[in-house]
């Protein structure tokens, strides 16, 4: 959705990389563009204008004149105030002190609301809570079947006791539904209501009316990302009419111009709070500024990355194979191998992971043309292959291959390639586990690898020379005889001295050798 206003961006700050210092003309030139990408993004006109007043009062003073990179240090106030616009700190949901928690979806019709509530329902289920879905929205066709069935995909109660389809009292039955989540034990109660393809008095009478009947802890407003600058207006009608505490952002993963998504935190003053981006139920997660701002400015968003990680794999699970790749490549198997990779789908998307990474957006389009479906394949030649191929694919000749390419529906030479690169990722994978570091890379501090974590080698001394003179030559070997007769003393080694390494003769043999002064006292 902000791939435009990324690109934009990018380009901008590319342009100050590399300036010492910043002049007048380039701190305006860098706000016009920014001021152009904003505007092409659908951001509201109001906030425009504060942005980038804010950025170039910043980029003119101190903080910039005197910095040692100024680009990076006007990258810094952009993603500053972007933090800002998008609602400055991460807003937590506010949970009554005494159970249930409730929680009321407002917003127009199509915006998304009985899916969000599925969504919200198993979010707050993996938070250790037991949400109740209440379908109130009894007006358009289906809403109530749409809810129940969403709730049982997610794994979550549902109270549906009025049919729908224009029979039932919305407000009577979010009155009852507190009563019944009291009575069966629901820590929190999601209030699905109604909602119209615009604003008008009746929907906004029914909503401060449901408001009004189960005073709920928290009024979610939730706003369709695509719908441009209609949903500043929409946001503000509901604030006016009903109020609400937060935003939630649904259908974020569309490709239309978001800008105006982005106004509704600064326009109504209320934080966005939540953000929808996929199809799936777990498509979901609390809203943060500040990773929303690294993703806009390709920064990337790594501590989203990590919490998916955390979440999908299993500390035991990561040790056990870390201890075998430690042992040696060979214990490594394609067993492992699919584990490995099932886990990291587990994560979501592969386009979406390695756009969290820093720097991706400057291969945006390989990564939009990713095959999800390559990973299926990859699984499906490992699962194609018998036990004793997976342990030791070595064993795998030209007939195994043809076998395995024939049950998995792949060409032979796919087979083929799958093996070669599981050989090379295994190899690198042991060689880092080991401590070993990258092949090919340097030394790293902590890291190994390189030649700082070669042994050195010792050079050997080379023996005397002798001479090619042959009086000179018969000298030396007279000398060294009478040196070796001087040694064969008993309890003396060769060469002369004492048993300590000390010269003979001149005084300093074991007999007269005496401890200098500043030592004496330590042997009294």
């Amino acid at each position: 959705m902000f791939d435009t206003l990324s690109d934009r961006l990018s380009a901008t700050f590319k342009s100050l990389r590399g300036k010492g210092r910043l002049s007048e003309q380039d701190i305006d030139a860098a706000a016009r563009e920014i001021r152009i990408a904003l505007l092409e993004a659908d951001v509201a006109l109001p906030v425009v204008r504060s942005f980038i007043a804010n950025v170039k009062e910043r980029a003119r003073g101190e903080e910039v004149s005197k910095a040692l990179n100024p680009g990076q240090q006007v990258l810094k106030i952009v993603n500053d105030e972007l933090v800002s616009i998008l609602g400055g700190e991460t807003r937590r949901l506010r949970f009554a002190k005494t159970a249930p928690t409730v929680i009321m979806l407002a917003g127009l019709q199509g915006a998304g609301k009985t899916t969000l509530a599925g969504k919200l329902g198993l979010w707050l289920k993996g938070q250790g809570h037991s949400p109740l879905l209440v379908a109130c929205d009894l007006q358009r066709p289906n809403a109530v079947n749409q809810l129940s069935v969403v709730a049982e995909r997610a794994g979550v109660a549902v109270y549906a006791p009025a049919p729908g389809n224009g029979v039932g009292d919305p407000v009577q039955v979010a009155k009852d539904s507190i009563e019944y989540a009291r009575t069966k034990q629901y820590d929190i109660v999601i209030v699905d209501t109604a909602g119209r393809l615009g604003i008008d008095q009746e929907l906004m009478q029914q909503a401060a009316d449901i408001r009004d009947a189960v005073s709920p802890d928290e009024i979610l407003f939730v706003v369709d990302a695509m719908i441009g600058q209609d949903a500043v207006n929409t946001a503000e009608a509901f604030r006016d009419g009903v109020g609400f505490d937060g935003v939630v952002l649904s259908k974020l993963d569309g490709d239309a111009r978001g800008g105006a998504a982005l106004s509704i935190a600064h326009v109504t003053g209320k934080q966005i709070m939540f953000a929808s981006n996929g199809e799936k139920l777990d498509d979901f997660d609390a809203f943060h500024p500040d990773r929303m701002a690294g993703r806009i400015l390709d920064m990337g968003d790594m501590l989203t990355l990590i919490e998916q990680a955390e979440k999908t794999f299993s500390q035991a699970e990561a040790e056990k194979m870390a201890a075998k790749l430690a042992k040696g490549p060979k214990e490594f198997t394609l067993d492992d191998f699919l584990a490995q990779m099932e886990q990291v789908r587990k994560m979501g998307s592969i386009s979406k992971l390695l756009g969290m990474l820093p720097g991706m957006g400057q291969i945006k389009d390989q990564i939009n043309n990713i095959d999800e479906r390559d990973v299926d394949r990859t699984a499906a030649i490992i699962k194609s292959m018998t036990p004793a191929e997976r342990q030791d694919p070595t064993i795998i000749n030209g007939s195994r291959r043809a076998r395995i390419a024939k049950g998995s529906g792949v060409e032979v030479s796919a087979v083929k390639n799958l093996v070669e690169r599981f050989f090379e990722a295994r190899k690198m994978m042991s060689r880092m586990a080991q401590g070993g570091g990258m092949p090919g890379m340097p030394g790293i501090p902590g890291m190994g690898g390189g030649p700082g974590r070669q042994k050195k080698q010792v050079k050997q001394a080379k023996g005397k020379r002798k001479s090619g003179n042959p009086m000179k030559r018969k000298e030396e070997e007279a000398a060294a005889a009478a040196r070796r007769e001087q040694g064969a003393q008993p309890g003396l080694p060769a060469g002369g001295g004492n048993p300590f390494g000390l010269p003979a003769g001149g005084g300093q043999s074991g007999q007269d050798f005496d401890l200098p002064d500043e030592f004496k006292k330590f042997m009294k």
